[in-house]
C-alpha cells in the first residue's frame, strides 16, 4: 500500500526533527562536565531504561534467540567505542571539527562494506573517497592544534561505519527497534564491565551537578531513546534515499547549533571550512550517485 502524501510529509518533518536532535548531541557533549566514558555510561543507562519502559508500556516482546543476543551484545561494544571516541573528540577539540570528521563515515563505508561483504569496490566510490580524503587533509593542515580530536573523530567514524554495515545485515532478520535496545543495553554492559575492571564503578556516587543531570536526561531520553524510535518508524514510509540524504544534515545542524551556543569558540580557519565543504559536499552527493547508479541498472 502506497503511503498518503500527508503521511510522507509528517514523517519527513519527524525525520528532520530527529536529525536536528542528533545534531544537538554534540552540543550536550560539550556542555556536560564529566569525562567521555562517564558521559556515555550514563547515556546508555538512561536510554536503556527509557526504551525498556517504552517497550513495557507498548507491550512489545523482547524475546530473541541466543545467537541474536550475542550478535547484538558484541555490536553494542562497537556502539560504545564509537560514542566514547565521539564525545572524547568533542572534549579535546570542538563540536564542528568532530561532526565534520564523523561525516567521513561515508568514505569508510564505501571502503569497508565491499571488503566485509566481498563485493567489488566501484571506481566512483573511490573518487568520492579521494575527495573526502582531500577535505580531511585540509582540516589536518589548517587545524593542527586539534590533531587528537580529528584522529578521534575519524576513528569514531570508522566505528559508525562498522556499526552501520553490521546492522544492515542484522535488520534483515530482526526488528530494528529491538536490535537498537539490545545494542544500547550491550554498550551499557561493556562500559560497566570496563569501569568495574578499572575500579571506577566502586567509587561512583551519582553526585553530578544538577545541570549535568538535566543534560544527561535530555541526551539519554530525547536524543537517544526517542530519536532512535522515531528514526526507525519513519523508514516505513520514506525511501532509503530520502532518509540517507536528510540524515546527512546532522553535521550541518550540529555546526549551526555550535555557533549559536558557543559563538567565537567554534570559529575556525578558512582551510577548515574548505575541507568541511569538500567532505559535506561528497557526503550529500554520495546517496544521489547511489540512486542514479541503481536506476541505470
Amino acid at each position: 500500500m502506497t503511503p498518503s502524501t500527508s503521511a510522507v510529509t509528517r514523517n519527513l518533518l519527524i525525520l528532520h526533527l530527529t536529525v536536528f536532535i542528533w545534531g544537538f548531541t554534540g552540543i550536550l557533549g560539550a556542555l556536560i562536565s564529566v569525562s567521555a566514558i562517564h558521559l556515555v555510561w550514563y547515556r546508555v543507562m538512561i536510554a536503556s531504561i527509557s526504551l525498556f519502559v517504552w517497550f513495557s508500556i507498548s507491550k512489545t516482546s523482547l524475546l530473541i534467540s541466543r545467537k541474536q543476543f550475542f550478535q547484538y551484545l558484541f555490536t553494542g561494544a562497537i556502539v560504545a567505542i564509537h560514542w566514547i571516541l565521539f564525545f572524547y573528540a568533542i572534549k579535546v577539540s570542538t563540536v564542528s571539527v568532530t561532526l565534520v570528521c564523523l561525516s567521513s563515515f561515508t568514505l569508510f563505508t564505501a571502503i569497508l562494506e565491499p571488503l566485509i561483504k566481498r563485493q567489488p569496490i566501484l571506481i566512483p566510490d573511490v573518487i568520492i573517497g579521494l575527495i573526502i580524503i582531500l577535505g580531511i587533509y585540509l582540516i589536518f593542515k589548517f587545524e593542527s592544534r586539534y590533531t587528537l580530536g580529528i584522529i578521534l573523530g575519524l576513528v569514531s567514524a570508522v566505528g559508525s561505519s562498522l556499526f552501520s554495515i553490521i546492522n544492515s545485515t542484522l535488520v534483515q532478520k530482526g526488528d530494528p527497534k529491538i536490535i537498537g535496545f539490545y545494542e544500547i543495553s550491550g554498550a551499557f554492559i561493556w562500559i560497566t564491565l570496563y569501569r568495574l575492571c578499572t575500579g571506577e564503578l566502586s567509587s561512583e556516587r551519582f553526585d553530578l551537578i544538577l545541570t549535568d543531570w538535566l543534560y544527561l536526561g535530555l541526551l539519554g531520553t530525547i536524543c537517544t531513546a526517542l530519536a532512535y524510535v522515531a528514526g526507525v518508524a519513519v523508514m516505513r514510509t520514506l525511501s532509503a534515499f530520502r532518509v540517507a540524504l536528510i540524515t546527512n544534515l546532522e553535521p550541518v545542524y550540529g555546526i549551526i547549533l555550535a555557533f549559536i551556543f558557543f559563538g567565537t569558540r567554534e570559529s575556525l580557519s578558512i582551510g577548515f571550512y574548505l575541507g568541511a565543504l569538500l567532505i559535506l559536499g561528497s557526503v550529500f552527493l554520495y546517496p544521489v550517485y547511489k540512486k542514479y547508479r541503481k536506476l541505470e541498472h
